[in-house]
């Protein structure tokens, strides 16, 4: 082909580029569409993780059986955590703390262990938290990509609200303040 030559007709040049401005605009807007359906997705994934928590039948620390679905309408402070931790076993006495402050307001807060059962009730025998420790195993490290966390990196905690909203997400170690604020508008 000789350069700067057009061997195409006029009018199916004309065609060829009204084709691909069309294909570009039906490219714009199935993108924008696959954007919304991924933001409603991740709406979605805080209810439903929300609802998978409530609806498991989970073990605590004891060997007991744990009512989660009683929870249903009460704000909480969900953490993942596991005894091979140090940073998971560092921010325990502050979810005590905050367990004892907010506890009148209605929140509960729930350690969610990734971690065996027996290093669980090891754990909780020696630490006498006034908040409930929970047998997560793989269930608990699914859950916590439920609520967000790709990975399932430790620690990781959730605030959910009286309506079972999502209102938070903290991965890693979590401040104090931070949470304690949180958790009091998950209240409201």
């Amino acid at each position: 082909m000789i350069s700067g030559s057009n061997p195409l007709p006029p009018s199916v040049g004309r065609r060829r580029r009204f084709m691909l401005g069309g294909l570009g605009l039906a490219c714009l807007a199935g993108g924008a569409w696959l954007a919304s359906r991924q933001d409603a997705g991740q709406a979605d994934t805080g209810g439903a993780a929300v609802h998978t928590f409530l609806a498991t039948a989970w073990t605590d620390a004891e060997g007991k059986p744990f009512d989660s679905a009683s929870l249903r309408g009460r704000p909480m402070v969900i953490n993942f955590w596991a005894t091979w931790c140090p940073p998971c076993v560092e921010e325990m006495p502050e979810l005590d703390t905050l367990q004892r402050e907010l506890a009148p307001k209605g929140v509960q807060v729930i350690g969610i262990g990734i971690d065996s059962a027996a290093k669980i009730e090891q754990f909780s025998k020696k630490s006498g938290f006034s908040y409930p420790l929970l047998q997560g195993g793989a269930s608990g490290a699914e859950l916590t990509r439920a609520f967000g966390n790709a990975s399932a990196a430790l620690p990781f905690t959730v605030v959910i609200d009286r309506d079972g909203r999502v209102r938070d997400r903290i991965l890693g170690r979590f401040r104090l303040d931070t949470l304690r604020k949180s958790a009091l508008v998950a209240s409201g």
